[in-house]
């Protein structure tokens, strides 16, 4: 009888419950990146800290404002997606930006 003491979780690779230890030992990596590569515009790798620039003219939705290309975004974070970027900008907040409009400085 188990006490309550095996936990179960999701593994959507295979679509069933799966206990923890079994997903723990099947995770690349443990709790790392996941082996996430992020890549800018042109195919640099890009890390978190790395400062950015747009390549194209971006309208940020509810802030009311248009990124001009050529701007600079410092201090970037990555997400654990392959395609988005967390970054800030003076006046927005919570800024996500895809991978595909940027380029390593």
């Amino acid at each position: 009888m188990s006490n309550g003491t095996d936990d179960y979780v999701y593994d959507e690779a295979s679509g069933e419950w799966i206990s923890a230890a079994d997903a723990a030992a099947r995770a690349p990596g443990g709790d790392t990146d996941g082996g996430v590569e992020v890549r800018d515009a042109v195919g640099n790798v890009l890390a978190d800290g790395d400062a950015v620039t747009l390549i194209k003219d971006l309208t940020v939705k509810g802030a009311g404002q248009t990124l001009k290309r050529g701007t600079l975004i410092k201090s970037i974070r990555l997400t654990g997606d392959a395609q988005e970027i967390d970054c800030k900008f003076d006046g927005i907040r919570g800024l996500v930006l895809r991978a595909e409009f940027v380029r390593k400085r």
